[in-house]
């Protein structure tokens, strides 16, 4: 069951990373602003959240990995800033739904000792 549960929420978890990717990129496609912000935007705001995930929170690989307290402010900003987004572009529910996904994945994580 353990094995289960742990084998969900890291499959969630990653899930929920390109969610933030495609939150963040539709933010910048939906902004009311002209054809190049919006492109600019719509490319340039995952490439930054994916160079950030991978300086601080990919899995191990991460040159400088953070831990603890200062893992979990990573997290809740990063993928604050993914439900955000969903919610800036229109899509408030989803944005609500990918927020209550979130707490739910990093409460399993932390009871199965994964973080």
């Amino acid at each position: 069951m353990l094995t289960a549960v742990k084998g969900v929420a890291a499959g969630l978890m990653f899930l929920l990373e390109l969610g933030v990717l495609f939150s963040v990129g539709r933010w910048g496609f939906t902004l009311d602003a002209g054809i190049v912000v919006r492109i600019l935007l719509g490319l340039g705001t995952p490439a930054v959240f994916a160079t950030l995930w991978g300086l601080f929170a990919a899995g191990g690989k991460a040159p400088y990995q953070l831990h603890g307290l200062a893992r979990a402010a990573f997290e809740v900003v990063w993928f604050g800033g993914g439900a955000a987004a969903l919610a800036a572009s229109g899509m408030v529910t989803a944005g609500v739904v990918f927020a209550v996904l979130y707490v739910a994945d990093a409460v399993a994580r932390l009871l199965t000792h994964q973080v």
